[in-house]
């Protein structure tokens, strides 16, 4: 098992979203020592925070991480990315809209 800190250090996540998970009950710890207050980890939780990593990385909301892992199929998980995935490729052609427009725009002001 794997104390806060040196679980911190190996995912990435800081302390503080850590224990922000813990209290939304996305990711809490196997174990409390009941004598100093100590937070443990185990591997498994390892794997649930480089998921849940991914997710906020992919935009996911706390709302929708909650609705991922308490979905204990990842049914949920597919269905998720694949709008997160739309969103993404929709956003990308409008920018690439918008540098259209401005080229567009940059050279009417040339000629």
């Amino acid at each position: 098992m794997y104390k806060i800190s040196a679980f911190s250090k190996m995912t990435g996540l800081s302390k503080e979203t850590l224990r922000y998970y813990a209290e939304v009950k996305l990711l809490e710890p196997v174990y409390i020592d009941p004598s100093n207050n100590y937070r443990y980890y185990d591997d498994g939780s390892y794997f649930i925070a480089v998921l849940l990593t991914k997710l906020r990385r992919f935009g996911c909301t706390i709302q929708e991480m909650s609705a991922v892992m308490n979905d204990e199929s990842f049914a949920h998980l597919e269905g998720l990315l694949e709008q997160k995935r739309d969103k993404i490729q929709s956003q990308i052609r409008d920018l690439l809209l918008q540098v259209e427009e401005i080229d567009e725009f940059l050279a009417s002001g040339r000629e």
